[in-house]
């Protein structure tokens, strides 16, 4: 990770976006955060289980495994100093249905310095990302960055990866 959002201790989490090209093949993951956001709900998945009621087991039923399904994941009150999300979000919008990318969300903890890059604690990976929704925030002459109120994404798959790691 570059020192690109360091001095901004607020930010604790930053993310990054993968592309996922249709036809096989790894996208380029930059080296540099796409944005960084102060909240982030919706790291959730909720298994639903298939109830099996066997005749003669009068205990209980049986618990059979079902679809995963994901939460909406919401990034809030961020910032992008290149307004990568909202071009990714645009794309989407625009057309590209099929544009889908890897996104994974680093929480960083406060450094003990400022001079420190905050070390990464955990990283999420979520896989064939869609941007579904893109807030802005409300203009500020003095600011030259782009100010993301909110953020939602839609997925297909959740993943911890291990800790410590950036995912590059």
């Amino acid at each position: 990770m570059t020192t690109a959002f360091a001095p901004l201790f607020t930010f604790r989490f930053e993310v990054s976006i993968q592309e996922q090209p249709l036809h096989g093949g790894g996208g380029d993951l930059s080296p540099d955060p796409a944005g960084a956001f102060s909240e982030c709900t919706g790291l959730e998945a909720t298994m639903e289980p298939k109830v099996i009621k066997a005749g003669g087991n009068n205990y209980g039923a049986i618990q059979r495994v079902g679809p995963v399904t994901f939460a909406t994941v919401v990034l809030k009150r961020g910032i992008s100093r290149d307004g990568r999300l909202f071009k990714w979000f645009e794309r989407v919008a625009t057309g590209d249905t099929g544009h889908r990318c890897t996104v994974r969300i680093h929480l960083k903890t406060v450094p003990e310095s400022t001079a420190a890059e905050p070390p990464v604690l955990l990283t999420w990976r979520l896989e064939r990302a869609l941007p579904i929704k893109f807030k802005a925030a409300d203009f500020n002459a003095r600011a030259t960055e782009v100010g993301i109120e909110e953020l939602h994404l839609a997925h297909e798959g959740l993943f911890l990866e291990s800790q410590g790691t950036t995912g590059a």
